[in-house]
């Protein structure tokens, strides 16, 4: 801990810097200014007469440090004043770049300012811990890249042009992302997320969203896309039922720093500032304790609060030997740069008494070496006052245990206080890094939520030792969860819970004795990398009708052989436990509502099931949605009066038939409760006859143009993987396979299924015997379905070009190619 403290000069001379921060002379500002303000020299604020060249030399020595800088000490910000800065910014860990206007279009970057994935050769999973807000970009590509995973915030931002939630690899492939978080935010043209795995939106604008891996959640969004959970994983909310925006640093008309502090919104749609400034308080610089990593301490620190003071930390490393305790309602605690919080002692690093109205806001809580009881505690135990007119809120907390070194702490967060909000949070106990194992950096829980009718929105929690959150409140609601298990448990026995008889812990449990809850948009993944480990449930619930979650996917990311997710909710969901089949990767509950007393009205029949072969040994069913009086929760297909499979959605491919071969079909609904529906009407359909075989596929080979992602895996016989154009369908687009030697065909499917949007709207296809030489089109069609099957007469050659002739605005994708002979 560092014992200096501020002495009366330095607070003279900060008062008397706040007078003059605005009044130099007239003409350009010096670039050497810019990180000699009130928030110490790790906080950098231009001006707009600053020569662009200094600016973007300044941003970019920066992202050089910050770069690959996962686990370092080192922590910026970058602050715009008002104006036009034609400069082009790369955003690297730790790193804060905000603007100083009122409103967002008043700092405009019109060069361009991303964060890559260039140090990972395009992949952004572990692009974490950076913010931007309160500004414009204007790109002179036309396009912003914001290729993220979680603790990268974007809020309060206007983009002209198009957005970018991923980053390419030098192959010119899609590289993985992997969760994000926007909010308060207008976007003119199309966000494009491709390989993003999950995202989170809320309050957003933008003219167009392309699509979605796993889960994204949408809450409040002006005009989202259609809700299509589980294909693509869409849960759309319509309105945010109550938040309050983060405050931010701004110049106010005066010239002076200050902070503004949004209004509370209560069932808000779209951008808090839509129809002019955003609604709220600003509250002058002067009434802040201003926290430098160089000066402040805990002691320093908890005089200013006792004093009426709010809250200001800048970027740096904080070492506390004293629990930092937030006792006055309306406080105000606001970080810029990630600043880092850690407790050395194994006491708690913050605590707020149970009082109206406080605001905290862009920290990082790292846990210290010795263990602590939480990292923050909102409200002591047995808080009970009602804050419903007045909550607490929290945005942009970011919690870590191991990682930068070995940490302890028992529960992240606690929250005990009612009616708090929670507005974006990443609950990481460490996986990689130093300081990391089992007993090494133990953290039981990440959140704890005892307090009543708790919001949060935009939950990541991760790797904790048993629960990664544990609500014991009633009342509470969550708008989008993301959770990893831990990776690193040593067996199975070290992972049990209800006194040793279930495996594992659910990520997200919701404690017996809760009698009201609601989430949307849950999603649950396993890498069990140490020991064949299972986990009974992802999520688990209390059984009764006020408990209602919506929109859930399990996840199995990779493991030793053996390890599974055995079921999603309550034994309720299909196991996951390994990459292939897709159905062994991925599994999904619609809906679940506890049943109470007992559900036993069963869903409705389904109704118009249809039969279609679509080939020689596949034949596809569909059928109208069933309703019930809870929530249907999948349907069993039987064929030939045996059980087949099972789907979540209206439609199922049946496959590994027989040709020419005669099948019937019959289906069931089914709730949460066990309750099944009579048998559909009966539907039947004969596989495809002769011409039906599909040509061996070894020493296949392809190419694309556009050349983007991995051409072969329409050629792997692995569903989970497939070539995608990586843009809009404009006509021109083709894929070539070479089938290494001459063969004899009349037919060849096309498989697009698993994004079913992504089917060519228009195709041609051609044959060559030597790749160059292609003559006319032997077929040309119009696709209708995400599986295309081409008939022709006999052809023999050795190259098939298949040309893309319409346009849409989806990407096309084909996880399957196959040619079949005659």
């Amino acid at each position: 801990m560092i014992k200096k403290v501020l002495s009366a000069v330095s607070v003279i001379a900060m008062a008397t810097s706040l007078l003059t921060a605005f009044s130099g002379a007239a003409g350009a500002a010096s670039i050497g200014d810019a990180n000699t303000t009130i928030f110490g020299p790790n906080v950098y604020v231009f001006d707009p007469t600053m020569a662009a060249t200094d600016i973007e030399s300044v941003a970019t020595n920066i992202f050089n440090t910050q770069e690959t800088n996962q686990f370092g000490t080192q922590r910026y910000a970058m602050l715009f004043k008002p104006g036009t800065y034609n400069v082009n910014i790369r955003e690297g860990f730790y790193t804060h770049i905000g603007g100083l206007g009122q409103n967002p279009g008043d700092v405009n970057i019109t060069g361009g300012l991303n964060v890559d994935a260039k140090w990972a050769n395009g992949n952004a999973t572990q692009n974490f811990w950076r913010s931007i807000e309160n500004l414009k970009v204007t790109p002179s590509s036309g396009k912003m890249r914001w290729a993220v995973s979680q603790a990268a915030p974007m809020r309060r931002l206007q983009v002209q042009g198009n957005l970018e939630l991923f980053d390419f690899d030098s192959n010119f492939n899609a590289g993985w992302a992997s969760g994000g978080y926007m909010a308060d935010s207008i976007i003119s043209n199309k966000i494009t997320p491709a390989s993003q795995q999950q995202w989170f939106n809320r309050n957003d604008q933008y003219a167009s969203w392309g699509g979605s891996v796993w889960n994204t959640v949408m809450v409040g969004d002006t005009t989202p896309p259609a809700a299509t959970f589980p294909d693509p994983p869409y849960t759309i909310v319509d309105s945010t039922p109550v938040v309050r925006e983060k405050p931010y640093l701004y110049i106010n008309s005066s010239g002076q720093y200050s902070v503004f502090v949004p209004s509370l919104r209560t069932n808000a749609k779209g951008v808090s500032w839509a129809s002019g400034s955003t609604p709220g308080t600003s509250i002058s610089i002067d009434q802040f304790y201003i926290a430098r990593p160089e000066t402040a301490t805990a002691a320093s620190i908890n005089s200013a609060l006792s004093q009426g003071k709010h809250l200001l930390f800048v970027p740096g490393i904080f070492h506390l030997n004293d629990t930092i305790r937030i006792t006055n309602a309306n406080t105000v605690v606001l970080g810029i740069g990630m600043p880092t919080l850690i407790p050395d002692n194994g006491k708690i690093a913050m605590s707020v008494s149970d009082v109206d109205g406080v605001n905290i806001s862009g920290i990082l809580f790292d846990a210290g070496p010795s263990n602590s009881p939480s990292l923050l505690e909102v409200g002591p135990t047995g808080s009970s006052l009602n804050h419903s007119s007045n909550p607490t809120s929290l945005q942009d907390l970011f919690f870590r245990v191991g990682g930068a070194g070995a940490g302890l702490a028992d529960t992240d967060l606690k929250i005990n206080s009612n009616n708090v909000i929670g507005d974006h949070f990443w609950i990481w106990r460490a996986d990689h890094g130093t300081g990391t194992g089992w007993a090494v950096n133990v953290s039981n829980y990440g959140l704890v939520v005892n307090g009543n009718n708790v919001t949060i929105y935009g939950l990541f929690v991760e790797h904790h030792n048993k629960y990664q959150t544990l609500w014991n409140g009633n009342g509470g609601r969550t708008y989008f969860y993301q959770s990893e298990i831990p990776y690193d448990v040593p067996n199975q026995s070290s992972w049990m819970s209800k006194n040793g008889t279930e495996n594992g812990y659910p990520s997200y449990k919701v404690a017996d004795t809760v009698t009201t809850h609601e989430a949307w948009g849950l999603g649950v993944y396993s890498f069990f990398r140490d020991a064949a480990v299972k986990l009974n449930n992802a999520i688990e619930v209390p059984n009764v009708t006020g408990v209602k979650v919506h929109h859930m996917t399990d996840i199995w990311l990779s493991g030793m052989a053996g390890s599974e997710i055995t079921h999603i909710i309550n034994d309720t969901g299909g196991r996951v436990y390994a990459n292939s089949p897709s159905a062994a990767m991925r599994q999904t509950v619609a809906e679940f509502q506890g049943s109470g007393t007992g559900d036993t009205q069963p869903p409705s029949v389904p109704a118009n099931l249809t039969a279609t072969a679509v080939s020689s040994s596949q034949i596809n069913l569909s059928w109208t949605a069933s309703t019930d009086n809870v929530g249907v929760s999948g349907y069993d297909i039987y064929r030939n009066g045996t059980l087949a499979g099972s789907s979540t959605s209206n439609s199922y491919s049946d496959t590994g038939l027989t040709t020419s071969t005669t099948y019937s079909y019959t289906v069931k609904a089914k709730d949460a409760a066990g309750n099944a529906s009579a048998a559909s009407n009966t539907a039947s359909a004969v596989t495809q006859a002769a011409g039906g075989t599909v040509l061996d596929r070894t020493g296949w080979t392809a190419t694309t143009s556009p050349v983007n992602s991995t051409p072969a895996s329409m050629l792997d016989g692995n569903t989970t993987t497939r070539w995608t154009t990586g843009t809009d369908m404009v006509p021109g687009q083709y894929f070539i396979v070479d089938m290494n030697a001459s063969k004899t065909f009349n037919k060849l499917t096309i498989d697009c299924t698993g994004n079913n949007n992504d089917y060519a709207r228009g195709y041609q296809v051609f044959v060559s015997s030597d790749g160059t030489n292609w003559g006319s089109a032997i077929a040309t069609g119009t696709g209708t379905a995400p599986l295309i099957t081409v008939n022709f007469a006999s052809k023999t050659a050795r190259y098939i070009k298949v040309v893309q002739t319409a346009n849409a605005t989806n990407w096309w994708s084909v996880r399957e190619f196959n040619v079949y002979n005659g």
